[in-house]
């Protein structure tokens, strides 16, 4: 039995029978791991030893027949834009390529809590800002697909790990789409949550009013218990929001006979591709053959979803990455002239340690905040944001569930957007306006172009109604077999 490709659910049955221990797993993954990651690129750091050591807990816990999560025992791979204590965490930047964090995200904690075993780092776009995860200044992740393309981004090391069976499990962050667009060009599930569901606690800032920290997973089934793992209130995020966490297993195996289902137009597109156009539609007609009721809808101000996020965006990173300067922690440049000259020793050590796409947003959002500029661009982007928002709060009035392609195309070349700023940031097209308005939204797998790349479809729900989305996702997945489908 090759270990590694089974889903968390499959493992778990597995675990509690004790036909298999948690330290069986995870060495098999890590050799797994071994194998594959120098030809996909999906980790930065791996944590062998200590995995182990909290595979041995889990299956101590198991034999005691503890009080145990649906997780216990299982291998899971994050971010590298979160906390671990006392582990690395550089955001795919040379600017923290030395940080280690004195404390865990509440994430972390969470996961620690129900009994996960956490693998290693995984590979992101410097300070989570890209969209093929081409702007780490480690490496860059391939598609498992085909590794001539890109994974997505900029959580693509989470999504390639879970494709490629280097992780059952992973957490990304998603601040346009950055969970849901990688899902979708390595053919898994993935879900950004609505904003304050989930705590940003120990999450290195992007943009502060639109990143969300997620799950990536093989199905629906493992994307509703880590879902249900890692949200709740936490007191240390102010923007989290104090809610009951729902038991999300509960919206299973349910009909979505009575699901009224709306097709934003403003989604299919001219320059939509056309591989992308027809598995979307199968999967619409799918889903009217279950019993939903679809019914076209109008998001008249998505047009302009794309030039509001890289004003709103760039402006909270400029703020957000204004405190790496040298001084307290992380990269400092070196140097005669460094040591004697202060304003110099900012400048070098900015110029050194971040890539040219986190200084080109650095720069686009310092502009849009300077004087004279503030209300032609960041207050303007601010009132559009409501418009955006407002559109989804009268879609919601007469609609459950919203359905659209999560990217206009399947995975693309590695290099065939990275001199193309404009066309990079158009891959996020679809994807953006949930964050400008903080709607939860989940891609899953809905079909594979005439190249044989996965292609996603975006469920988009109402505020907390993630259940609702679940429930929609985990009828159709059932109805077809695309989350079975594995790279060759």
């Amino acid at each position: 039995m090759k270990l590694h490709t089974l889903s968390a659910h499959e493992l778990t049955k597995l675990l509690i029978n004790r036909d298999v221990s948690s330290e069986e797993l995870t060495r098999a993954l890590y050799e797994h791991i071994c194998k594959t990651d120098k030809q996909i690129g999906a980790y930065i750091t791996l944590t062998r030893d200590i995995a182990i050591e909290q595979a041995k807990e889990a299956d101590k816990r198991i034999k005691g027949k503890e009080a145990l999560s649906p997780l216990t025992g299982i291998p899971i791979a994050v971010k590298d834009n979160m906390c671990v204590k006392d582990i690395l965490c550089t955001c795919g930047s040379k600017m923290l390529g030395s940080f280690i964090p004195p404390y865990n995200a509440t994430v972390i904690n969470k996961l620690r809590e129900n009994g996960l075993i956490f693998l290693g780092k995984t590979n992101m776009d410097e300070f989570a800002m890209g969209s093929s995860t081409e702007t780490s200044c480690f490496k860059v992740t391939k598609n498992p697909w085909d590794t001539n393309t890109i994974p997505g981004g900029s959580s693509g090391g989470s999504a390639a790990a879970v494709a490629s069976d280097q992780a059952v499990l992973s957490i990304g962050s998603d601040t346009g789409g950055s969970i849901r667009q990688p899902a979708s060009h390595c053919g898994i599930v993935g879900m950004k949550p609505t904003y304050g569901r989930v705590s940003r606690y120990g999450l290195v800032a992007f943009a502060s009013s639109l990143d969300q920290i997620g799950p990536l997973t093989k199905d629906v089934r493992d994307c509703a218990t880590l879902l249900e793992a890692i949200s709740g209130y936490d007191p240390l995020d102010s923007t989290s929001v104090n809610m009951d966490v729902p038991d999300y297993m509960s919206f299973l195996n349910k009909d979505i006979k009575n699901i009224k289902i709306g097709i934003p137009k403003e989604y299919f597109i001219e320059g939509i591709d056309k591989d992308v156009e027809l598995a979307v539609k199968g999967a619409i007609e799918k889903l009217e053959n279950l019993g939903a009721t679809i019914e076209e809808v109008s998001l008249p101000h998505t047009e302009y979803a794309v030039a509001t996020y890289y004003i709103i965006a760039p402006a909270e990173a400029s703020s957000n990455l204004a405190r790496y300067d040298g001084v307290e922690y992380g990269y400092r440049a070196k140097g005669e002239g460094v040591d004697k000259d202060l304003l110099g020793m900012y400048e070098d050590t900015r110029k050194e340690g971040f890539g040219a796409e986190v200084k080109r947003r650095i720069m686009l959002g310092t502009h849009t905040l300077s004087s004279g500029y503030y209300d032609a661009y960041y207050l303007k982007a601010q009132k559009v944001r409501t418009l955006i928002k407002q559109d989804f709060d009268k879609a919601f009035k007469g609609f459950d569930i919203l359905v659209t392609p999560t990217s206009p195309t399947p995975a693309f070349k590695i290099g065939e957007k990275i001199d193309d700023p404009l066309q990079m940031y158009l891959s996020d097209i679809f994807t953006i306006p949930t964050n400008l308005a903080g709607l939860p939204a989940m891609s899953l797998p809905c079909g594979l172009s005439k190249n044989g790349l996965p292609i996603g479809l975006q469920l988009i729900g109402n505020y907390f109604d993630e259940g609702r989305i679940l429930q929609v996702a985990h009828a159709f997945e059932q109805s077809t077999d695309f989350h079975k489908r594995k790279p060759i």
